[in-house]
């Protein structure tokens, strides 16, 4: 594998690190964590001016026509900023889905209006945190029943996709979140700039989603893409934590010299920066094989997926040790990232399950 993203995709990434710089400091994801709101809705209505909800949204639809290679440019600059914005929802899920599974009315219907970031969409997978596979969402005559919980964005989200159990077995249903016969809860989180929702259906009209009895097996090629996606967030959260506790190591003074100079601190700085270029590099190879749409994407996916998880983790953990006892205080910036990773861990599913997958895939091709 020879990748490299091109001039112009190395071009929208200046571009996005410009415009988070300038409009989702810390301070913004500060704003958010003590305050009311779920999401940053001014950040929002800027990416809605730059068309980013739309980025790999073909042109026929309202998007932009853009490839997951530049949806993956963005992805790595909001993780680096902690956008406290529903993007990853709407963008890597639900639309990616809708594009995968939904006919040609779905998608004209649905898709201009999530391109133009004026409908807000998530999906809605798991029922128990503890038993994520455990699926008891019905859906007779078109009309869903039942509990999905923890729905990442499902307090603010507009619509859903939902896998639920019918006569065919597990299918993907869309329906409108904003139904009367809907009702949502907010649910507490390690990390509130990325709100949880309780959402109840009671008798909710919906439509089915891709092929009867199919859900499992769209969601699975679903999940390959995002994984890649998610991959690139995570990688630009450690790459900023690594960042902040290299700044930190160079400014703090003890002993009359940097703390910087101090092998330990050169150690924990070294194994952070090893673990992100080592995620950066299995998540190029992500890149590479969804914008090739190459066989080894499971594999490529689940290596890139367990790698950036892992490296945000470390990052996010030895910043708040780089920068001692202050690094636990509320009044520093670290534990925004580390909030951020440990949600991120779970947000696709946990480490444990992307590991096994990732042992599965390669089981399966006899690597």
């Amino acid at each position: 594998m020879n990748f490299e993203f091109s001039e112009e995709q190395n071009m929208l990434r200046d571009q996005a690190r410009n415009f988070l710089d300038a409009k989702c400091s810390l301070k913004v994801v500060r704003g958010i964590l003590d305050g009311e709101d779920s999401f940053a809705r001014d950040v929002w209505a800027e990416m809605k001016q730059l068309g980013w909800m739309g980025t790999s949204i073909p042109e026929e639809f309202g998007g932009l026509g853009m490839t997951d290679l530049e949806l993956c440019v963005i992805a790595e600059e909001l993780g680096r900023s902690l956008a406290p914005t529903p993007f990853s929802s709407s963008v890597y899920l639900f639309a990616e889905t809708l594009l995968t599974a939904g006919s040609e009315d779905q998608k004209k219907d649905t898709l201009p209006n999530v391109a133009s970031g004026d409908t807000i969409g998530t999906l809605a997978i798991s029922e128990s945190a503890s038993a994520p596979t455990a699926v008891n969402v019905t859906a007779r005559d078109s009309k869903l029943s039942g509990i999905k919980l923890p729905v990442t964005d499902g307090d603010v989200a507009d619509k859903a996709i939902v896998l639920a159990k019918d006569d065919d077995g597990m299918s993907l249903y869309l329906t409108d979140l904003t139904d009367s016969t809907v009702r949502r809860h907010t649910l507490k989180s390690i990390d509130p700039t990325r709100s949880q929702a309780r959402i109840e259906f009671s008798s909710t009209p919906a439509e089915r989603l891709g092929g009867a009895g199919q859900g499992w097996e769209l969601l699975n090629k679903i999940y390959d893409s995002a994984a890649v996606l998610f991959a690139f967030e995570q990688v630009g959260g450690a790459q900023a934590a690594l960042d902040q506790a290299r700044d930190y190591a160079l400014d703090r003074y003890a002993f009359g010299r940097p703390i910087g100079s101090f092998q330990a601190i050169k150690h924990k700085l070294a194994d952070m920066y090893v673990a992100t270029e080592l995620a950066r590099s299995n998540s190029y190879y992500g890149a590479w094989a969804l914008s090739n749409d190459a066989p080894e994407l499971p594999i490529a996916a689940a290596t890139a997926r367990v790698s950036a998880t892992e490296a945000f983790e470390l990052c996010s953990k030895e910043n708040i040790q780089t920068h001692g006892g202050m690094g636990f205080t509320w009044e520093f910036d670290c534990h925004m990232f580390y909030r951020r990773s440990k949600l991120l861990a779970v947000n696709l599913g946990s480490l444990s399950r992307w590991k096994d997958r990732l042992v599965t895939n390669i089981e399966q091709t006899n690597w």
